[in-house]
């Protein structure tokens, strides 16, 4: 079984990131989708083998905008989402994702959690970290065991 932790859209609230220091520690993967990519410096280099960090459209500083990670024969395609106009449609986010053999795509951008199915693809987005836990943070979190695959939402939206 691997763990994956998702965070997007933390917006400069590296604080907000503070509750989640066990959880990113059990976690086997740790992606963040962007829109923080500073908060994320000092869990990168932390934990530099299991952490994926990608560039959002606020920020600065270089980086990927895209990853695709295979854990355990699941394929995940991972963006922050504006590049497929993820606040309008996830339809060109959900084309894309096939075209790469994507089993999930994860995504953020939104600020809005949610986990849809569409065409044999999870799409998933965390929501944002922009606030704190339980107080309409949100984030996303993978449990993968062989090929099969559970997504769950974890916060509450406010």
């Amino acid at each position: 079984m691997k763990t994956v932790l998702v965070i997007s859209d933390t917006h400069g609230r590296k604080e907000n990131l503070d509750a989640l220091s066990r959880l990113m520690e059990e976690s086997d993967y740790i992606v963040h989708l962007g829109d923080g990519r500073a908060d994320m410096r000092e869990i990168e280099e932390k934990y530099p083998e299991k952490t994926y960090v990608l560039k959002g459209n606020c920020d600065l500083c270089g980086g990927l905008r895209e990853a695709e990670i295979e854990i355990e024969g699941v394929k995940i395609f991972a963006c922050h989402g504006d590049l497929y106009r993820v606040k309008s449609e996830t339809y060109t986010l959900l084309r894309e994702a096939k075209e790469r053999g994507a089993d999930v795509a994860l995504y953020g951008h939104t600020h809005n959690a949610e986990i849809t199915e569409s065409d044999g693809v999870t799409l998933v987005c965390p929501g944002t970290m922009k606030f704190p836990l339980y107080r309409g943070g949100t984030y996303a979190y993978l449990v993968i065991t062989g090929t099969k695959y559970v997504a769950t939402i974890v916060g509450e939206e406010g």
